[in-house]
């Protein structure tokens, strides 16, 4: 099944949010480590921004986990 973009956004957002509370990090801590603003961060977690494939690495190499893992949905 084929995910509309707004849907592939808004679970890539929640998949990194997952990973973010289950590291115990803030949305501050790891904006901050990710050197990225923490309003983008929110976004980004919300689904509201469709963010950039760097980014997604960015965030994942910060959090330390597999780039694959937040697409796994």
């Amino acid at each position: 099944m084929k995910l509309k973009k707004e849907e592939l956004v808004n679970k890539v957002g929640l998949k990194i949010r997952e990973i973010r509370k289950m590291k115990g990090l803030s949305i501050e801590k790891l904006a901050n480590e990710a050197e990225i603003e923490s309003k983008q961060l929110r976004r980004i977690e919300l689904g509201q921004i469709n963010t950039s494939l760097y980014q997604i690495y960015n965030l994942t190499h910060t959090l330390d986990v597999p780039m694959q893992d937040v697409f796994i949905l």
